[in-house]
């Protein structure tokens, strides 16, 4: 088997790599010296030339003006934004065009993924559900309404069809104030799950401020009976797994490239502080610690790129990923986790000096490790999986 990357997927990635070059993670005030979040928005400036370079639609078709490229080349940019701490919703954004390309009606892909492609109108996705321990569809219940009053609600489309109604709680969902859409998950009374693409700015939607660990701007997401209509509903089977597998993936790619910085950082100071007129890179003990975490970085690596071509080979829902997903993002969370506490006490006084960048790292692996469920919540996943499908 040929496990190379396309021509095109390496061009998106050399594309990222040249977006991202003048990105500084330490250009923004730390958290740990700013009251609230670091900012009340996300780097617009950096999004418009992340659209200009086309790689807000990478995973669109050619009807909307896309790239038509897959989860690997997603994966790929998504590695190379968080060497930089991009604060940008890219994943999100991303992630949910996809699902609504892939499982949407007609109406709501004509009106929204050529405008997203182009970075017109920003999407993101409520996936932590009310506490963040429990599954995100059981936050909010969905029920229908065959009445009609979109002209009142602001839909995307045009009237007809009726309406969801939509009650619940979605706690800390990333950059809920800079987006225009938020796709939430929901349960039918018939146990089903459902996808909503929720106006910002509508009536029965209500966010209050959170911050997360890396001092960013969340939202909780209050719906009080919100009325969407019938066309901004993707009803389809599978839909919200597919974009929760997505995003999880997404989430490791992060965790990739975020601990592939963090252990560079470490190998140059580590090549240049010395101690008894040696580098401590010479010494055992430090080599050893470095050789560990390499080791993490390749596992983490090789788990992503396998769950990445589970989701982009073929239709959705072809290859079941769930299993794969769950492997990669056990290594995800563990190892980077293990990748920033080796970097903090290698750089020693460093690592705690918030006018020098890995505490930002530190920072965002936490935020990464605990995103979507931490490594024993995946391993339970996985036991499960394995449970109900024996190997023998």
């Amino acid at each position: 088997m040929d496990f190379t990357f396309t021509e095109e997927q390496q061009a998106a990635a050399e594309a990222a790599r040249g977006v991202f070059a003048g990105v500084a993670p330490d250009a923004v005030p730390s958290p740990a010296l700013t009251r609230g979040s670091v900012a009340d928005d996300f780097d617009r400036p950096l999004w418009a030339r992340l659209a200009a370079a086309d790689l807000l639609s990478l995973l669109l078709d050619e009807e909307f003006d896309g790239t038509g490229l897959d989860a690997i080349a997603l994966c790929l940019v998504l590695r190379e934004s968080a060497k930089v701490l991009a604060r940008i919703p890219l994943l999100e954004h991303s992630a949910a065009a996809a699902a609504v390309q892939a499982y949407g009606g007609q109406e709501l892909r004509s009106s929204l993924l050529a405008r997203a492609g182009r970075g017109e109108v920003v999407l993101t996705v409520a996936t932590n559900g009310r506490t963040g321990h429990d599954p995100a569809e059981l936050a909010v219940t969905a029920r229908q309404d065959g009445t009609n009053n979109t002209a009142a609600t602001g839909g995307l489309g045009s009237a007809g069809g009726g309406e969801w109604v939509l009650d619940g709680v979605q706690t800390a969902v990333p950059w809920a104030y800079g987006a225009d859409f938020v796709v939430v998950p929901a349960r039918t009374g018939d146990d089903r799950s459902i996808l909503a693409v929720v106006p910002r700015e509508h009536e029965g939607v209500v966010l209050a401020e959170q911050v997360s660990t890396t001092g960013e701007r969340l939202g909780e997401l209050r719906l009080e009976s919100a009325r969407i209509a019938a066309r901004d509903v993707i009803t389809a089977d599978g839909a919200w797994e597919w974009l929760r597998a997505l995003v999880t993936t997404g989430t490791c790619a992060l965790a990739l490239g975020l601990g592939e910085r963090a252990l560079a950082m470490t190998s140059g100071y580590a090549g240049k502080r010395e101690q008894f007129g040696h580098p401590i890179a010479s010494f055992q003990a430090v080599a050893v610690q470095a050789a560990d975490r390499y080791i993490d970085l390749r596992a983490m690596e090789v788990t992503l790129w396998q769950a990445a071509w589970r989701i982009a080979s073929g239709a959705p829902g072809a290859l079941p990923a769930s299993g794969d997903v769950a492997v990669a993002k056990i290594w995800a969370a563990e190892g980077v986790r293990r990748i920033v506490q080796t970097a903090q006490h290698l750089h020693g006084g460093f690592g705690a000096d918030v006018d020098y960048p890995l505490h930002r790292y530190h920072a965002w692996a936490k935020h990464l490790e605990l995103s979507l469920g931490p490594a024993a919540a995946h391993e339970e996943s996985l036991g499960d999986l394995l449970a109900a499908h024996p190997l023998g």
